[in-house]
């Protein structure tokens, strides 16, 4: 028998209610998301209340200004995540069934869709605003990597966006029949990758410790897009590495395509995840080595 690990007695639930003939639960995935913004705004906050750590000891916007920034953002999140899952994941079956695009409770949010959707709210909000838009994204992007971690703790604790099979000794088996469904699993239980901790450590703790060491240590608010620039490098460059071990989207995997590959050609190939990964590796290195230049 293979030394792996069961999965844990987590419920997705944090807790439910009954009331008018109906459920109402408060789950893990939306704790992650109301904490995750909680915590970018308080971080937000206090880099404003820095005056040193902007070029000239001018942040980009009062603190004042900063609960506005967040409504923007959450519709941001919430409105291009969806589009995204809707577009770059499955459009033939939302083109069948429009109505089902509404149905935000039932799952299906693409962070690469609702990275663009944060990109837009906080380019019009400059714009409104008449606020920098470099510095901005600047202060956006070192607040969003605990958002990532806790998002991803979220995942694992549903038991989604697993791995693909594997026989390490940190490998899960998770629950469901979706997950057990791999050929030549020991003793008739497929163990994977815990592929959503890598990405919590990849996304969340590296890449987060990594840009506040950036703006706290080595003051990299001072050249404007830095910040930005790096996030989007190693978001993309994590999320691109953890691909190989994550299992794709069933609607990508066929006889003749068993990794799930969107690209291939001769059986080598990108996933969709590394598709959408390699313009930010691309953009992100862009704008850091241009911020480098201007300081």
């Amino acid at each position: 028998m293979q030394a792996v690990l069961n999965f844990p007695d987590l419920s997705p639930e944090l807790f439910s209610i009954s009331a008018f003939g109906m459920e109402f639960a408060l789950r893990w995935y939306a704790l992650a998301y109301v904490a995750g913004i909680l915590i970018a705004w308080r971080m937000a906050l206090t880099a404003l209340r820095r005056p040193a750590l902007w070029p000239d000891q001018t942040p980009p916007m009062r603190p004042g200004q900063l609960e506005d920034l967040i409504t923007w953002i959450i519709l941001g999140v919430i409105l291009g995540g969806r589009l995204g899952f809707v577009l770059f994941y499955q459009p033939g079956y939302y083109l069948s069934h429009p109505l089902d695009i509404l149905k935000v409770w039932q799952g299906g949010m693409s962070f690469h869709g609702g990275l663009l959707g944060v990109v837009t709210a906080a380019y019009l909000y400059a714009r409104r605003n008449t606020v920098p838009i470099l510095p901005l994204a600047d202060l956006i992007a070192h607040t969003v990597p605990p958002g990532l971690l806790l998002g991803r703790l979220a995942n694992f604790v549903n038991a989604e966006l697993w791995g693909r099979p594997s026989d390490l000794p940190w490998a899960v088996i998770f629950p469901g029949a979706a997950a057990q469904d791999c050929a030549n699993a020991a003793a008739g239980l497929c163990a994977r990758h815990p592929s959503q901790l890598y990405e919590a450590a990849l996304e969340g703790l590296m890449l987060g410790a990594l840009l506040l060491w950036l703006v706290y240590r080595r003051g990299a608010f001072h050249w404007p897009g830095r910040v930005m620039g790096v996030f989007l490098a190693g978001y993309g460059a994590a999320r691109f590495i953890v691909e190989f071990f994550r299992q794709p989207d069933a609607q990508f995997v066929a006889p003749g395509n068993p990794l799930g590959l969107a690209w291939h050609v001769g059986g080598y190939g990108l996933t969709m995840g590394q598709l959408l990964s390699l313009p930010m590796i691309a953009l992100g290195l862009w704008f850091a080595l241009r911020a480098r230049r201007a300081g």
